[in-house]
């Protein structure tokens, strides 16, 4: 939508928890937040609605294989502009795995405590 450009040119977009996923044979982006545009009044946009992505059918084939592997995610990495077209990249990710997990917890108490001191 126009204001969700206006909007992304302003630089208010967060892809802090996003992610992509392939339903029905399209490919959309997901709890990507887009602010609304400061001067869009009853126009603006759904912050949080999934937003549709284009892409060719072997690519998106390619990317729904990847997203079924166990623990790959889609991520949207960085929104850019190329010749007045927003583009997304995206990254297959995986999740941490159960020790990574509790050495970033202890680290997180660790500094806790010092601060605490």
């Amino acid at each position: 939508m126009g204001t969700e450009v206006k909007s992304i040119r302003e630089g208010r977009v967060n892809l802090k928890d996003s992610y992509a996923l392939v339903k029905e044979g399209k490919f959309g982006s997901t709890r990507c937040t887009v602010s609304p545009y400061s001067h869009g009044n009853r126009y603006n946009h759904e912050p949080l609605r999934t937003r549709k992505l284009l892409l060719h059918s072997r690519e998106i084939k390619r990317l729904y294989g990847k997203s079924r592997e166990k623990g790959l995610t889609l991520i949207p990495l960085k929104i850019y502009f190329k010749k007045g077209k927003v583009k997304v990249e995206i990254g297959v990710g995986h999740g941490k795995k159960l020790y990574d997990k509790r050495e970033d917890m202890k680290l997180k108490d660790d500094r806790r405590d010092m601060q605490e001191l």
